[in-house]
């Protein structure tokens, strides 16, 4: 039976961070995003083939396969993103003023679901947009 876990990246004032929620102990930083979700790849296989050299058992989680879904809180995802999407960008993409997404970005405030739905919501639609570009 595969296991979804999911993989929660966390921007750090030097770097990124992530866990799996799932499985104590199993975590990795990394320079960027593509870097961080390898890594963390890494440490779970690392985990498992440890478990085995060592003759533990093997987090109920991790066997039979797994996927990771990996998700960014909002913070995270404008810190990650800022210079590619300025906040005009974002609100223009969104509906949620600036001034709203500054208080995101800094913290200040935590969006609520809705809003937090409507900046993926917002993302996929220009990811989705721009996966259907041929030059």
């Amino acid at each position: 039976m595969r296991h979804q876990l999911t993989g929660i990246i966390e921007c750090t004032e030097n770097n990124y961070c992530a866990y799996v929620n799932e499985v104590d102990g199993v975590a990795a930083t990394g320079t960027t995003i593509t870097e961080i979700k390898e890594k963390l790849t890494e440490a779970i296989e690392d985990l498992i083939g440890t478990c085995e050299e060592m003759g533990h058992e093997i987090p109920e989680m991790l066997k039979g396969g797994y996927t990771i879904e990996f998700k960014m809180d909002v913070k995270s995802l404008l810190s990650v993103y800022y210079g590619i999407f300025t906040k005009s960008a974002l609100e223009r993409l969104t509906g949620i003023n600036q001034k709203q997404l500054w208080h995101y970005a800094n913290g200040l405030t935590k969006p609520r679901k809705a809003q937090k739905e409507k900046i993926e919501s917002a993302l996929h639609r220009l990811g989705n947009e721009l996966l259907a570009i041929h030059l």
